[in-house]
């Protein structure tokens, strides 16, 4: 009788811990959100250009990437946290043909074996305007997997596109533990509708 009772106690106190990870991950995320959005768009012009030279000065292939591609998403800064449940939150501007044309909100909650905090800087590369129009459009779901990590020389000109699209990260604080699955979601916005 003893060991059922050790047993209920045991399963709640889990399901208790369990509950309280997901709140803090709704938590974590109402934080970002809110953070993003107050978020100007002077200074995010200000992180892009930061992001894209210090890109550049470690792998010399960058620019010349950008440039190639029909079009690219430049988040200068993502934060990635969680414990179990996860949550990541960046704004980008959208470039075709190397002009500014919008900017886009990513969000992404990943579910798994996760411990602890990140910020890295992502671009997603468009080869082409069929795959730069799903995006606009809001049909395009990132996946977590990157094709080339920054900061390697050449790595930028190594990485690869499936569907039309290449996604590259770039390492810039804290270190993630991870083995979750879950998708990036985007959302566009045109110039002069941007909030």
């Amino acid at each position: 009788m003893k060991f059922s009772y050790f047993g209920l106690i045991v399963a709640v106190l889990l399901l208790g811990l369990s509950t309280a990870s997901a709140d803090e991950g709704k938590s974590e995320e109402k934080q970002a959100e809110k953070k993003q959005e107050e978020q100007k768009p002077d200074e995010l012009s200000q992180q892009v250009e930061q992001i894209k030279k210090q890109w550049q000065e470690k792998d010399g292939s960058f620019m010349p990437t950008l440039k190639k591609a029909y079009g690219y998403a430049i988040f200068p800064q993502v934060g990635k946290g969680g414990f179990i449940v996860g949550a990541s939150h960046g704004t980008a501007e959208v470039y075709e043909k190397s002009k500014l044309i919008g900017h886009a909100k990513m969000t992404q909650t990943t579910i798994g074996a996760q411990v602890g905090g990140q910020t890295f800087a992502e671009v997603i590369l468009f080869k082409n305007k069929k795959a730069l129009d799903r995006f606009k459009n809001s049909r395009f779901e990132g996946s977590v997997a990157a094709t080339a990590i920054g900061g390697k020389k050449g790595a930028a000109a190594a990485s690869k596109y499936k569907d039309g699209v290449a996604i590259m990260v770039l390492p810039l604080k804290g270190a993630m533990a991870e083995a979750a699955v879950g998708g990036q979601k985007f959302k566009f916005e045109p110039l002069g509708e941007s909030k």
